[in-house]
């Protein structure tokens, strides 16, 4: 118990460190790239203040995970060079029962991790982004030209020249109205269709095209009744992973809803769930790898650790392209690099030096 303690004693001052220093570095950079920004619209020190506030659980997730891998290699190398760790070998300890207890800490800092993003992370840094665009003049257009949506699995197709977002107004509207068996039943032509009283939608100069018996008729007018909300024809491309989890899984039941392509949205929401997990896998690997050259054995360490890192982080990036393209199932495209990683990493350890 006494040896844990040590261990802890040396690892968690480097890891708050390097996390609070990482942390600054990316708030300070942040700061520096607005600052002539903030200037020209003569924003206010407090606001500014208040800015770079909302930006440090971002910068803090930002940093975590570098933070544990530098800790975890900085604390095992300073053993290992002041041959603390060899004194530990000789008395029967071996390296995964001298470091199990970091790698228990890693495995609930990565489920923490989850919750930290999706209730501190992703809110504070939207009202971030959202204060700096006020004050900045940024004013996002939800507008949208040629629209194309599909509801109710695709029995009914909407198809608009434009919508106006401000005046929840459709422009040249086609309703395209299937059967059960995807057979046409009927085409709704209307010049301009309004959102009315936040319930439905009011068409103007309606004309319905109904196919029955292989003849279609013409009446003015229509009796149908759509209340498909106005935000399903607003210009919105949702990035899953700027989100929280059920915020997510509302954006992906609208796209599967309209029928549209949903394989980069549910492959970017199982990989909220698969990334904290890299806090576990940089310490893992930290530790297989730490240690492996004699020489310069910190500095060593470090490249290592770090090379590790960025293969998994490329892996990563390519898998989930491949789910984006269908190559692959969204599932495995957020969970193959990170099971691949730590079977990795459990085979190294294995053949760790002791």
């Amino acid at each position: 118990m006494r040896l844990y303690r040590y261990l802890f004693q040396k690892f968690l001052p480097v890891f708050f460190g390097a996390m609070f220093f990482f942390s600054f570095l990316l708030s300070l950079i942040d700061l520096l790239m607005n600052i002539s920004k903030y200037l020209s619209y003569e924003v206010s020190a407090a606001t500014v203040a208040k800015i770079s506030l909302l930006y440090i659980p971002q910068t803090l997730a930002w940093s975590i995970p570098l933070s544990i891998l530098f800790a975890v290699a900085f604390t095992l190398s300073m053993l290992y060079v002041n041959s603390e760790l060899t004194v530990i070998f000789a008395s029967g300890i071996s390296l995964f029962r001298f470091t199990f207890p970091l790698l228990i800490f890693a495995f609930i800092l990565s489920i923490g991790f989850f919750f930290f993003e999706d209730n501190l992370v992703i809110p504070y840094y939207s009202q971030k982004v959202e204060l700096q665009n006020q004050v900045l003049k940024k004013v996002k257009n939800l507008d949208n030209k040629k629209v194309v949506v599909q509801a109710e699995g695709g029995l009914i197709v909407y198809k608009a020249d434009s919508y106006n977002d401000r005046k929840k107004q459709l422009n040249t509207v086609y309703i395209v109205i299937r059967n059960k068996d995807k057979s046409l039943n009927k085409i709704i032509y209307a010049s301009s269709a309004k959102w009315k009283n936040n319930k439905s939608w009011e068409f103007y100069n309606a004309i319905t095209y109904t196919l029955k018996n292989d003849k279609i008729f013409v009446s003015s007018g229509t009796d149908f009744t759509s209340f498909e909300p106005p935000e399903t024809f607003q210009s919105v491309t949702v990035d899953v992973t700027q989100v929280n989890a059920d915020k997510a899984r509302q954006y992906i039941a609208k796209l599967q809803r309209a029928g549209l392509p949903d394989e980069e949205a549910l492959s970017q929401y199982y990989y909220k769930y698969s990334f904290p997990f890299v806090i576990f896998i940089v310490v893992f690997l930290s530790i297989a790898l730490t240690g492996k050259s004699r020489k310069n054995i910190l500095l060593s360490s470090l490249i290592l650790c770090v090379c590790a890192t960025v293969i998994f982080y490329v892996m990563q990036m390519i898998f989930m392209y491949f789910a984006r393209f269908g190559y692959v199932s969204p599932l495995v495209g957020a969970w193959f690099t990170v099971i691949v990683f730590v079977i990795s990493s459990i085979v190294l350890l294995f053949f760790a030096r002791t």
